[in-house]
């Protein structure tokens, strides 16, 4: 029977895709999930700080970092669009993140929010194990959700979200038998907030996060075959100096871990037998039981701490009508290397600011970062009445 190679999976790979394992003598052992997308943040303002957002002050693309940040908000309403070319330094033409995003305040307690995020991965061709094209795909994923955020006191919040993820690679694709289909998941977000500004606006915030909390995706009828998606546990603070009315401003440090057990060891065919059982027991969990052992799995206290992502970043305002940004990622080398800096640039006039981000090259020669030369582009559109 013919096996099917998909050329997406160097790309999928990048992005932290499917779940792999890797050998004992290796020490790179990335903790990997379904869509992968859901890690990348679409918001180009957020992108200019090193992809912080957590904690920052609310805006209309609060869903992708903590929605429990919009009763904050002094609009009523507010809607984000964002475009993102992705992988430009690989010389990949067609893949773009496009999202939609917005909420509206029902009174000065509460709000409701939804959003959609649409990942498109170019034309990808399929091929046998010899090469020989069979057909082609574009691939896709999307995800939208909506939810709900309220004010516990005058400085607390909490928000909940429900969403939708549907991730077609393969486009029903059926060869020797074997049929691949869409993966689809339904999952929940929880997050807190609090704002510690005072009414100029200086202070500390500061948020907690449980993302992705969701079922397993499978891309085949094959019910072992259902991999995890990427359930995160995010912690965020911020906080922002005003010297006066036209200058402020913000410093913000995120810290997230995937709620993904840590891929088995293998022995690199020395063991097939107890190869094969690691992998069953990792797949046979069920998925509160993978948050758990997401934090037990591994290397002991040094892998735990390899595992954590952390993002700062710094924002400056000038007259609230044009913003200046920086920051900084960094993820440690055997849990992936994503390391970049970023800018970024606001420009506000009356309800509309356009938001400009872009990543800057890390690395040289095969270790050159293939997020490299990725830019953001946001247009908000604030609408006045909130608190």
């Amino acid at each position: 029977m013919k096996k099917v190679t998909l050329k997406l999976t160097a790309l999928v790979m990048l992005l932290g895709g499917a779940i792999t394992v890797s050998y004992a003598q290796n020490d790179l052992n990335v903790v990997t999930s379904a869509v992968p997308f859901l890690r990348i943040s679409p918001d180009a303002r957020s992108g200019g700080m090193g992809d912080v957002g957590i904690a920052v002050a609310p805006d209309a693309n609060a869903n992708y970092a903590n929605i429990a940040r919009t009763p904050f908000s002094t609009s009523k309403a507010a809607i984000g669009i964002n475009y993102s070319p992705w992988l430009r330094d690989l010389s990949v033409n067609d893949v773009f993140i496009a999202s939609l995003a917005g909420f509206v305040k029902l009174d000065d307690q509460q709000a409701i929010s939804a959003s959609l995020r649409y990942f498109k991965l170019g034309n990808i061709q399929f091929t046998d194990q010899a090469g020989n094209d069979l057909q082609q795909y574009n691939p896709k994923e999307f995800a939208i959700d909506l939810g709900y955020s309220r004010k516990l006191s005058s400085k607390l919040s909490l928000g909940i979200a429900i969403k939708y993820i549907n991730s077609n690679l393969t486009g029903n694709f059926n060869n020797g038998g074997q049929n691949y289909k869409a993966g689809s998941s339904v999952a929940g977000d929880l997050h807190l907030y609090h704002q510690g500004t005072n009414e100029s606006g200086q202070g500390f915030n500061w948020g907690v996060t449980l993302s992705n909390l969701g079922s397993k995706m499978s891309y085949s009828k094959d019910a072992t075959q259902k991999d995890y998606i990427p359930a995160n546990l995010g912690v965020g603070v911020a906080y922002t100096k005003v010297f006066d009315e036209a200058n402020k401003l913000s410093f913000a440090l995120d810290l997230n871990k995937l709620l993904v057990p840590t891929p088995p060891k293998l022995s690199n065919g020395a063991d097939p037998a107890g190869d094969s059982a690691a992998l069953v027991k990792y797949r046979d969990r069920s998925v509160a039981s993978s948050w758990l052992h997401s934090f037990g799995e591994g290397d002991g206290l040094n892998e735990e701490i390899q595992e954590i992502t952390a993002a700062i970043g710094a924002e400056y305002w000038y007259n609230n009508q044009f913003g200046f940004r920086a920051g900084y990622f960094y993820e440690n080398a055997n849990k992936g290397n994503r390391k970049y800096f970023t800018v970024g640039a606001s420009v506000r006039y009356s309800v509309a600011t356009l938001n400009f981000s872009y990543l800057f090259p890390t690395g040289n020669g095969i270790n050159r970062n293939p997020l490299s030369n990725t830019y953001r582009f946001g247009l908000v559109f604030d609408f006045p009445g909130g608190n």
